[in-house]
């Protein structure tokens, strides 16, 4: 597929994904988001691919949200059924997605960075949900996922004002994984190539397993998580064999994802 307002490359097992709208400050009109969900859809199906990292293009902004000129001329605010940037709503996304925040991430962006698995951001990273401020609200999953991570009261200290947080904020506030000064892309790609260190099958039954686990009561969870699928993919899987195998010959596991 081409695409105008994203760029796609890959690096060996990881496949990097850049909102390229720079001069909009990569906020994502109708086009954009068809696009992201193509690519995302591409990723989740390529067996080669392991890891996802999203980012945006320049140094101004990772994604600042829905594009309100598009809305403001009759364009309306349709998002494909994978959610805001065709990832705020895949719920069954296995593989794990690394977002690599560079300035602003408000409204839509950073709920694309709420909606991955970590977060890495420059030390001039900022992060807002200022929906009320323009009369809308952050419905694509940032009011559910904030207060899960950083609590009920700090979440509507910044959902209802719509204020800014910086990235050293965010780190204390337990969102953000990493605070960097210099390349923010180098330490995402670092983050990734640990958990490329790992079985793909193991990394993916542990995110299914604990996003499934927030919701599910722990004896429930214990018992069915045996039929999760991730989880019954790695029970039979190759890597299973060969993880324990590599551990008794004090070697380094060949992962196959199979």
């Amino acid at each position: 597929m081409t695409y105008r307002y994203i760029k796609v490359t890959r690096e060996g097992r990881l496949t990097i994904v850049t909102i390229d709208r720079p001069e909009a400050h990569n906020a994502l009109n109708a086009a954009a988001h068809d696009e992201l969900a193509a690519a995302f859809d591409a990723f989740a199906a390529d067996p080669e691919q392991w890891v996802a990292i999203i980012t945006g293009a320049g140094e101004k902004a990772f994604c600042a949200g829905h594009d309100l000129k598009q809305q403001a001329s009759g364009g309306g605010m349709s998002t494909p059924a994978t959610g805001f940037a065709g990832l705020t709503a895949r719920f069954d996304m296995a593989k794990p997605v690394i977002a690599a925040v560079n300035g602003v991430a408000m409204g839509g962006g950073f709920e694309i960075a709420l909606a991955c698995d970590l977060i890495v951001a420059a030390r001039s990273a900022s992060f807002a949900l200022p929906e009320p401020r323009v009369g809308l609200a952050a419905l694509a999953g940032g009011l559910q996922r904030l207060p899960r991570v950083v609590g009920l009261k700090n979440a509507m200290g910044m959902m209802l004002t719509g204020r800014r947080v910086g990235a050293e904020e965010g780190q204390r506030l337990g969102f953000v994984n990493e605070v960097v000064d210099g390349d923010m892309l180098a330490a995402a790609r670092r983050w990734a190539t640990e958990i490329l260190a790992c079985s793909p099958m193991a990394v993916r039954a542990t995110k299914e397993a604990v996003l499934r686990g927030l919701d599910t009561p722990a004896e429930r969870f214990l018992r069915e998580q045996w039929e999760y699928p991730a989880t019954a993919a790695m029970m039979t899987s190759q890597d299973a064999v060969e993880g324990p195998a590599a551990f008794a010959e004090k070697r380094t596991p060949a992962w196959t994802g199979r």
